[in-house]
């Protein structure tokens, strides 16, 4: 499902208990210098990660000032972020000019202790190949490196490398609980382009080898993916961003399914297989 870009106001784009996704929660908040949000989400952990701009962050006493490095666009430094327990009362208070921050969140029923993670804390990946129009980047800010700090949240922002190409290729998807070949993941994506007037192409098949559906994608869309596979593209002469939140059914680390018409693939595509091995 594509939610079109739009204002929200800072109300959630993606609440709880969302009819698609209900794995997942995610919302947009902007403020201005000295302005604050306050927010709580009952049954979900919480991942607050600024987009641009930089705050300070209160989950439930404990301070984490100076969150956000970014000025210009989230091409500009590397991404920072606070976890927040399952109903934990968050406030965000901006510190610079402006900022846009994304508040990602995935179902849980325990409460762990909250943590910030820097810059330099984040887990890169780059894979793929200009050759292969696969080529790129993937910062995990709650990754491998946090697995035994959250309960189900997976929060990351993927770049394509150059411009054009495709991402989430080979199709795969994420629908169903039957392990050791799948899990079942929701994930939510917010993309972002540059320059802001390029769009892209979300495809979403249901089944291998039937018809499925296509969403033009532009910068500040939303997609909600439930099931069936999901590669997107974007124009030559752009790049592309998205913010990802995936939250696990029954664990965190995702198992991905790969369409089998296009499993091979997975042979071609150079650092693909140390790429899947970080969604842990």
């Amino acid at each position: 499902m594509h939610i079109a870009p739009h204002d929200n106001k800072n109300i959630p784009i993606v609440d709880v208990d969302n009819p698609t996704v209900p794995l997942n929660y995610f919302n947009i908040v902007k403020l201005n210098k000295g302005e604050a949000f306050e927010y709580q989400v009952p049954g979900y952990e919480t991942c607050v990660a600024p987009a641009t701009g930089t705050v300070n962050i209160d989950v439930e006493g404990v301070s984490y000032d100076k969150i956000g490095t970014r000025t210009v666009d989230v091409w500009d430094g590397e991404p920072e972020g606070v976890y927040a327990p399952v109903g934990a009362k968050v406030t965000i208070v901006c510190v610079s000019d402006e900022t846009e921050v994304f508040v990602a969140g995935a179902r849980y029923n325990k409460v762990l202790d909250p943590f910030a993670v820097r810059a330099d804390e984040i887990d890169l990946v780059q894979y793929g190949s200009d050759d292969t129009k696969t080529h790129r980047k993937i910062k995990h800010i709650l990754g491998q490196k946090q697995h035994g700090q959250v309960g189900r949240l997976l929060v990351s922002e993927l770049f394509t490398v150059g411009q054009g190409g495709w991402s989430g290729f080979p199709s795969h998807k994420h629908d169903t609980d039957r392990l050791p070949d799948e899990t079942r993941h929701d994930e939510t994506y917010n993309f972002r382009f540059r320059p802001n007037y390029g769009s892209g192409v979300q495809m979403l098949q249901r089944e291998d080898n039937k018809p499925g559906d296509a969403y033009h994608i532009m910068d500040g869309s939303t997609i909600m993916l439930d099931k069936g596979y999901h590669p997107c593209a974007v124009l030559p002469g752009y790049e592309m961003y998205y913010f990802t939140i995936l939250g696990g059914l029954s664990q965190r680390s995702l198992v991905q399914y790969f369409q089998p018409t296009h499993a091979a693939q997975l042979d071609t595509i150079p650092g693909i297989k140390d790429m899947i091995a970080k969604f842990k």
